[in-house]
């Protein structure tokens, strides 16, 4: 068995968040990591639950080996209490070992990395890349900022459950999400509004405000580890994004519920512009098709292929109805340049 590693592919940060792998393919819900083998590209998941994590001696002002644990716990129940998932999870213990070590066991505690000024906390994995099978996952909070686990936040500290909630979705396979809304602010971007806890820019310190699962978040977790009624009981939408009759590669594509007020969302993930976007409640849905230029676009993308941007945002022209159990049956939106 051969073993590769993704870098850090990130976390969540107080403003500007690094790196980050796609999938280039149709997915469902949003991004999910993927290896290529043998010309194709393979989700990465975890083919065996509970995943074991071990949780670092050592801690910082606050926020001690036992207090982390307890925070994480929360975290880690807040994926697994997800009805239509799988997932499960399992503490194992304390270790003398540091995140980022490589050495086959899931280990989560502080780093100091002050090159990382932007960076809160990072989670790297450890892929078998002939099956895309998760072997490990390390997720490192960044000790050079101020952390809390107070139940209701703390002024001027950050939330150790909030950025441990959005760690975790990489640890179990997800990328970034991209329903929010940010604003330039000072030599960066702040967080005005996210419909998920997979959106790659944090609230600022003293938030809790992404401790809870939205429909987006729920839809990936489900879509990657689904029990046995999700896909019974949820519907999909799937189409195609085109522009003067060609595929758009990386237009965000968003289904929202009137009737829930449920946001999911996906993008065209390959040339033809296609997309789908499951584990929605059966009913119908408003699509909205929208440029990605409202982040950095290497927190979803890697270089190449290049992500379109130079199309007008568009509500799809009448409401798409996604059936239970399953698929609305190709939908072309055409977009027009900007």
């Amino acid at each position: 068995m051969s073993r590769s590693r993704f870098g850090r592919l990130h976390a969540a940060a107080a403003a500007l968040l690094v790196i980050l792998v796609a999938v280039p393919r149709p997915a469902h819900a949003y991004l999910k990591f993927g290896v290529a083998v043998n010309g194709r590209q393979v989700t990465v998941k975890w083919n065996q639950t509970p995943i074991r994590y071990y949780v670092a001696e050592g801690g910082v002002p606050g926020v001690g080996p036992p207090q982390l644990a307890a925070t994480l716990a929360q975290a880690f129940s807040t994926w697994q209490a997800v009805p239509t998932a799988s997932v499960s999870f399992e503490f194992a213990g304390y270790t003398n070992a540091r995140p980022g070590e490589g050495d086959g066991r899931s280990t989560i505690g502080f780093l100091a990395e002050p090159d990382l000024d932007r960076v809160l906390a990072s989670t790297s994995l450890l892929i078998d890349d002939v099956t895309g099978e998760l072997l490990e996952a390390d997720i490192f909070f960044n000790s050079v900022f101020s952390w809390s686990v107070a139940p209701s936040g703390e002024a001027g500290r950050f939330d150790v459950e909030t950025i441990a909630v959005h760690e975790i979705g990489h640890l179990i396979g997800l990328g970034h999400s991209a329903i929010g809304e940010t604003e330039v602010s000072g030599s960066g971007r702040r967080v005005i509004a996210a419909e998920t806890v997979m959106f790659p820019l944090a609230f600022g310190s003293g938030s809790v405000t992404n401790r809870r699962l939205r429909a987006d978040d729920i839809a990936g977790v489900s879509d990657l580890y689904p029990d046995g009624a999700f896909e019974a009981d949820t519907g999909s939408i799937s189409g195609r994004v085109t522009r003067n009759g060609e595929g758009l590669f990386g237009a965000h594509v968003v289904a929202f519920n009137p009737a829930t007020g449920a946001l999911v969302g996906a993008f065209s993930l390959n040339a033809h512009g296609e997309f789908s976007i499951a584990g929605l409640t059966p009913g119908a849905h408003v699509l909205r098709i929208e440029p990605l230029d409202d982040a950095d676009v290497e927190s979803f993308f890697e270089p190449d292929p290049p992500v379109e941007f130079d199309f007008r945002a568009v509500f799809f022209n009448q409401l798409v109805v996604a059936p239970r159990g399953a698929d609305s049956g190709s939908v072309e939106v055409a977009v027009q340049p900007k």
